[in-house]
């Protein structure tokens, strides 16, 4: 891992190699500081986004988050651009979601047929044969619950992903899903993580999901 100085403008603000922490109760080891790439392909251009990849690198900054739904599929068509040529796959983690949809009438869509070829299609864009984490975008009321958790079983036992989990679940849909996997241990994936929004000006997850998210690793 190589290790420098993150920089804002001129002046260096991190000089210290990034903290690492295991993701949930797993083996998988991520920087404690993620590099999101919400704007890329949108406002953020392939220069730019290189210039933010290669400082966090040299931070020693691991934990890359996209979704199939950025910039229309680009962000992560950008990032499989990138790879490689800046930074090595092996020293990245790579995290996207799916489940998100550009439909006025259905905004998320957890069928296991949908999540399964938005898989496919992002593997595709970031030029990799897996993602290291796969989560689920956004709970979809109108798909059973089994057959979304399903989705997840078969991507990480194909070896299209090697960890899952969920994002924008509340405490009771996180807490049915954590407990639903960990019903047939070996047989279904168990939730490795949860991605909500967490800020000073948004503390509503300290309520429930956190405390679920703790009790359930």
């Amino acid at each position: 891992m190589s290790t420098g100085s993150l920089r804002v403008g001129p002046w260096p603000v991190i000089s210290a190699p990034m903290e690492q922490r295991h993701l949930g109760r797993t083996g998988l080891r991520v920087s404690r500081i993620g590099l999101g790439t919400l704007t890329w392909g949108r406002d953020t251009d392939e220069h730019d986004a290189a210039d933010q990849l290669k400082v966090f690198w040299e931070a020693g900054g691991t934990l890359v988050d996209t979704a199939d739904v950025y910039g229309g599929g680009d962000a992560e068509y950008l990032l499989g651009q990138l790879v490689e040529r800046l930074v090595p796959r092996s020293e990245l983690v790579i995290a996207t979601k799916a489940g998100s949809v550009p439909d006025p009438d259905r905004r998320f869509d957890g069928s296991r047929g949908h999540l399964l070829a938005a898989l496919d299609a992002s593997l595709a864009r970031l030029g990799t044969d897996h993602v290291d984490l796969w989560q689920i975008h956004a709970f979809d009321p109108d798909t059973p619950l089994d057959e979304t958790l399903q989705a997840l079983d078969i991507a990480v036992s194909s070896g299209r992903a090697r960890y899952a989990g969920v994002s924008n679940f509340c405490g009771w849909q996180l807490a049915k899903a954590a407990t639903w996997q960990l019903a047939a241990p070996g047989v279904r994936t168990r939730l490795a993580s949860t991605q909500m929004e967490y800020s000073l000006l948004q503390r509503g997850v300290e309520r429930e999901v956190l405390p679920a998210a703790l009790d359930l690793g």
